[in-house]
């Protein structure tokens, strides 16, 4: 059973984990040096814990000290209550949810590990967006995508606002960061996957046309929001495809295109 320690001093050295939440470069930095990541709300904090993630410890309000009742009883990691003026001042930001868990990072799995038991991957390339990461992991997850292949530039999944987006979807999407790029997805053709581009380009096939539920194995490319993927990257694929717009738009916001091209990858059937 975890101790439970009501703190009124947002000094505490027992707050150092929570401290500066809001400050994405200052994050970026502390939280994979130290190994941590944090979990907000109940939901992504129990998806965590069920993930496989150990917890360091906990950050509520006293009204959610019953809801979180059993994982207290359950988990020895410290549990730190404070008033929600408390908490606002050491993350920076108003926690509505009244529940924060940092949580201790595993060591990613090489992407040959990643690749080997999957059959449909989402590869990544300099989508540094927080909240796009967590959208298309979200989106991976609920339309039966197997794994995510990210670029050395692409955004952390496992920061705050990513996992909050993503409602703790990244936890069981198995994923993997590519070293080099874009040479390393010559380790996802030499596994046989196929690398389609999504690309909002006009010499790019319609999606429906390129028919990729019939492929054995399959990698969808996806780059940032406006930019898209690099020419470097697209020269990498077998093939470009693109989702057909109406009335004259001309694309969609990275999170909606992956939706619709995972639907289209899966055949809309995601695998329970």
């Amino acid at each position: 059973m975890a101790e439970i320690i009501t703190l009124d001093d947002p000094d505490d050295p027992r707050l150092h984990d929570y401290t500066g939440l809001t400050d994405v470069e200052l994050r970026r930095r502390r939280e994979p040096a130290e190994g941590l990541f944090i979990a907000e709300g109940e939901k992504v904090i129990r998806r965590a814990r069920q993930a496989g993630y150990a917890m360091r410890s906990m950050l509520l309000s006293a009204k959610w000290v019953d809801a979180m009742r059993d994982v207290i009883d359950e988990d020895p990691a410290p549990v730190y209550v404070v008033h929600p003026d408390l908490a606002e001042r050491v993350t920076g930001y108003h926690v509505h949810r009244g529940a924060l868990a940092s949580m201790r990072r595993e060591p990613l799995p090489e992407a040959s590990r990643v690749l080997a038991t999957a059959r449909r991957v989402v590869v990544m390339e300099s989508v540094n967006d927080h909240t796009n990461i967590g959208a298309i992991f979200r989106s991976a997850a609920a339309l039966g995508m197997d794994a995510v292949l990210l670029s050395p530039d692409c955004a952390d999944p496992l920061y705050r606002r990513s996992v909050k987006v993503s409602m703790g979807a990244v936890f069981s999407v198995p994923y993997a960061r590519l070293d080099a790029w874009p040479r390393g997805l010559d380790a996802v053709r030499d596994a046989g996957f196929r690398l389609l581009a999504l690309t909002p380009g006009e010499d790019a096939t319609p999606i429906d046309e390129a028919a990729p539920h019939r492929l054995d194995r399959v990698a969808l490319m996806l780059g940032a929001e406006g930019d898209g993927l690099t020419e470097r990257a697209m020269r990498a694929a077998h093939e470009r495809v693109r989702i057909p717009m109406a009335h004259g738009v001309d694309s969609l916001n990275v999170g909606a295109a992956a939706a619709v091209a995972f639907y289209a990858v899966t055949a809309g059937r995601p695998q329970p």
